[in-house]
């Protein structure tokens, strides 16, 4: 059984159909990533898949269905979503943009041992704990978005173009934080437009056009693949 289980996902913008019968899984612990040209339907999918909007058809996540369950259930199921344009708190401090991750769990030895995590995978925050959000720059806000998803102690995190607007150096330390996560067990489904990184990456990959997937395999595989290589990797 896999860890989460999507099955013919199909939402709608008012009379405009954004999935169109989506199918895909995630094993535990692994590394799943969506590609797709902007507007192909990959946030939509994340935001289906944490009940942030309405979908027919099935997911199910560990064998039970979440298709009824409001967004905060989905998180105490295990699920955490890290949205595309971070959605900090921006008057709120590192610390308590962080700890938000946490606002369903009570036990506080393991939320401590969880902080630093985050702290040991983003060293920069130890010294700036106490810093607003709306002063760090944008790579550091991204590391702080990601950590706080994190606090809910997932065991399937969704990522939404982590690496989106950022230099090169941020984006490989984004990179970097993102296969530790994975190493450490937690399952990962990333939507990236660093086609290339992603592909690095991942396990598998899902590619998506017009709310459908097109393309599916190892990631391996498809780093081979000519279509993936001509309009995903320039090359």
């Amino acid at each position: 059984m896999a860890l989460l289980e999507v099955n013919h996902l199909v939402v709608h913008y008012g009379k405009a159909l954004a999935l169109d019968g989506v199918s895909l899984t995630v094993e535990e612990g692994e590394l799943v990533a969506v590609l797709g040209p902007n507007g192909a339907g990959k946030s939509t999918l994340l935001k289906a898949v944490s009940r942030a909007v309405p979908s027919t058809g099935e997911i199910l996540f560990k064998g039970r269905s979440l298709q009824r369950l409001p967004a905060h259930r989905v998180v105490a199921e295990g699920i955490s979503h890290c949205p595309e344009g971070r959605r900090l708190f921006p008057e709120l401090s590192v610390f308590k943009n962080l700890m938000l991750g946490a606002y369903l769990r009570r036990d506080k030895p393991a939320i401590e041992a969880d902080l630093a995590r985050v702290y040991a995978l983003f060293p920069v925050f130890r010294e700036r704990t106490g810093q607003q959000a709306n002063t760090l720059s944008g790579g550091e806000q991204q590391m702080v978005a990601i950590g706080r998803a994190l606090m809910a102690h997932p065991h399937l995190l969704l990522l939404d173009e982590p690496s989106v607007g950022l230099a090169h150096r941020l984006k490989r330390e984004i990179f970097d934080a993102i296969r530790d996560i994975r190493e450490s067990g937690t399952a990962i489904l990333l939507v990236e437009q660093d086609a290339r990184s992603a592909l690095t990456l991942a396990d598998r990959v899902y590619v998506m056009e017009h709310g459908r997937i097109v393309k599916e395999g190892a990631a391996e595989r498809l780093a081979d693949d000519d279509m993936i290589r001509r309009v995903y990797l320039g090359v």
